[in-house]
């Protein structure tokens, strides 16, 4: 049967806004002019993801042709596809990711690169089973866990992680599995919002906030999109002192990620993930083995130094880094989304 041809989708307009209809930044190999520009400005392509520090981590791994490694977080590849270019064709590289939508479509994207089976595996599954992953797979000479929520999520709205997108308030990493952040919010008190907001995201006004989403879900409104979100929040801090207009609009800015982050954090259990990883970090790792973690806050930056240095008294890791790796000033620029990270390495005895 002959198929059908398929009409990309009409947009309104000289350039297209919505997500879906960004087809030059969805086919990078096909518009690499138009992702190059996007790129130059500063900004993120559609559907695309822009690693943050790769020198920095490569210095840190020192990965040599023959060794074996593990990337617990894959998303978009592109540190997989510098940490394979270091092994020259030869050792083998392991990678994991929650995400069904996002993996099968990187591991295309490597597979088109040369990158296969006989150098490469990729395996769905929640770095929080790293004892499992190492125990059937290990040990690992050098080992990278980049703790950010991919491009492609975010700017994706059917996944609800970002307040600027109109979509339903999923937030969930793996969406074939667990509870969105809508149905959480139906499920607990105002009490217990107000604390995961000021414990996943040190939200200066918690009480407000969660007073106003649960005054609106009584009166009947349903917060089941991040519109309606960060609407209720927006309306918590207009209700505030007056403020000028630009730090008004930073504020509500900045609040929205704040929130939409400390949801994130609880609908993917992300500090307990985050434990049970670093629990089992030491038994994965080969003698003299390095390790860099990308944390993006200060809540997963705590556990990770505090795990670090723990394991450097016990004697188990042989050095560590004593302050934080930031990426550089001109990085920054060129990608926004690299200003909150920070850098960890250490080194198993």
């Amino acid at each position: 049967m002959e198929q059908q041809h398929k009409r990309r989708v009409r947009y309104s307009g000289t350039h297209p806004k919505r997500f879906e209809e960004k087809y030059k930044e969805h086919n990078p190999q096909k518009y690499a002019d138009t992702v190059a520009k996007v790129i130059q400005k500063g900004s993120t392509p559609a559907g695309m993801h822009i690693s943050i520090m790769v020198k920095e981590i490569l210095d840190v791994l020192q990965i040599k042709p023959g060794e074996k490694g593990l990337d617990a977080t894959l998303g978009y590849g592109g540190h997989s596809r510098k940490m394979l270019e270091k092994l020259q064709g030869s050792g083998h590289l392991y990678a994991l990711d929650v995400d069904p939508i996002e993996i099968e479509k990187t591991k295309e994207r490597l597979a088109q690169a040369g990158y296969t089976e006989d150098i490469l595996t990729i395996i769905q599954t929640n770095f929080a089973n790293l004892a499992e992953v190492g125990g059937n797979n290990g040990p690992f000479d050098f080992l990278l866990a980049d703790l950010g929520v991919s491009s492609m999520q975010i700017d994706n709205p059917a996944r609800g992680f970002s307040y600027k997108l109109d979509g339903p308030l999923d937030l969930r990493l793996d969406p074939e599995h667990g509870q969105s952040a809508a149905e959480r919010l139906s499920e607990i008190s105002m009490e217990e919002f107000e604390g995961m907001l000021i414990e996943n995201s040190d939200e200066p006004y918690a009480k407000e906030i969660a007073a106003e989403v649960y005054k609106r879900m009584r009166r009947g409104e349903k917060i089941e999109t991040t519109r309606a979100l960060a609407q209720a929040v927006e309306a918590a801090l207009c209700a505030l002192p007056k403020q000028k207009k630009e730090e008004q609009k930073e504020l509500i800015k900045k609040t929205n990620q704040r929130v939409f982050q400390a949801l994130r954090i609880d609908v993917n259990s992300e500090f307990e993930v985050l434990e049970a990883f670093l629990e089992a970090l030491p038994d994965v790792m080969a003698p003299q083995g390095r390790i860099a973690i990308l944390t993006f806050h200060s809540g997963e930056d705590r556990l990770v130094k505090k795990a670090f240095k723990r394991y450097y008294k016990q004697g188990i890791f042989s050095d560590i880094s004593q302050e934080v790796i930031r990426p550089s000033a001109e990085e920054c620029r060129a990608n926004g989304r690299a200003r909150s990270t920070k850098l960890r390495w250490a080194i198993k005895a």
